[in-house]
């Protein structure tokens, strides 16, 4: 009786003993999935957090300026088989002030508007004093952001970099977090120091430690070296990018200027830019000593 009881218990005692076998071996990998399981989850959500920061890089043209970058037909060159366009009923505008200030120039307060009288003369008379790219220097800001011919926008995680075509101006903006120092106020450059965050898909940037005589706009505007420069950088459309800009100077200004540029994005092959080569004009340029 007792033989055939066990041969009887046998078979589910071995089943008993598998089980616990695959369990065994199953425990470490459980473990292991337990132990992985939020840094998995913390890549899968990596992608998606991307996907919400817009990648800015490429090579852009000012729409105001130019018509932008892909447009089919040249700016200024009518298309094939159109009616040439009517002649013009007055002059271009002029900002050099011969015509006065124009009302779309910063608002000045008196004692900067003073200064503004002795700049527009001199420009006025063709003398290069108060005109830096007449001496090859770098556009400021915001006046860089005119992009007079084109832009290459070079984005990391960590900084963006904009490089300007005429006169090979360049700028950087951090965004990792770190802030200007009064190192950056002691040696202000013609470009400042920019920092920027992300406000949903729109990159906002502040700028200060701007030089006080860099040029801030095409009249020839003066301000101090309290400017600080304020943009809100997003995409409208698809390849059109708009920079909100605004510029606050409580030494210079009455109130806030504000302007708004807008960027079309270049496709291949219309997507290089050239050098400038400012100083070698200067050498080339006769009477040079």
């Amino acid at each position: 009786m007792l033989l055939q009881s066990l041969l009887i218990l046998l078979p589910f005692l071995q089943l008993k003993q598998i089980a616990l076998m695959i369990t065994k071996s199953l425990l470490p990998l459980t473990l292991l999935a337990l132990a992985c399981g939020p840094i998995t989850a913390l890549n899968a959500a990596t992608p998606a957090q991307s996907a919400a920061v817009p990648d800015f890089s490429g090579v852009f043209f000012n729409v105001q300026n130019l018509g932008g970058g892909n447009d089919p037909v040249p700016p200024g060159k009518p298309a094939p088989g159109a009616p040439p366009p009517p002649p013009p009923k007055s002059s271009a505008p002029v900002n050099d002030g011969s015509l006065g200030r124009p009302t779309n120039l910063p608002p000045l307060n008196d004692e900067y508007l003073a200064q503004w009288d002795i700049i527009a003369k001199s420009r006025t008379a063709g003398l290069p004093e108060y005109d830096s790219s007449a001496k090859c220097l770098p556009p400021g800001m915001p006046f860089m952001m005119g992009m007079v011919y084109g832009m290459e926008i070079m984005q990391t995680k960590d900084k963006i970099t904009i490089f300007s075509e005429w006169m090979d101006a360049l700028r950087r903006i951090y965004l990792d977090g770190r802030k200007p120092t009064q190192k950056h106020f002691d040696d202000p450059t013609f470009a400042g120091y920019s920092t920027g965050h992300w406000d949903g898909d729109t990159l906002v940037v502040e700028t200060v430690a701007l030089r006080a005589e860099s040029q801030l706009d095409g009249g020839g505007s003066p301000h101090s070296d309290a400017l600080t420069v304020t943009e809100r950088i997003r995409f409208v459309s698809p390849g059109l990018l708009e920079d909100q800009i605004t510029a606050t100077d409580p030494k210079a200004f009455t109130k806030p200027w504000q302007v708004t540029r807008t960027y079309r994005k270049a496709s291949p092959p219309h997507d290089e830019l050239r050098e400038f080569a400012c100083a070698e004009g200067l050498v080339l340029a006769p009477g040079y000593h």
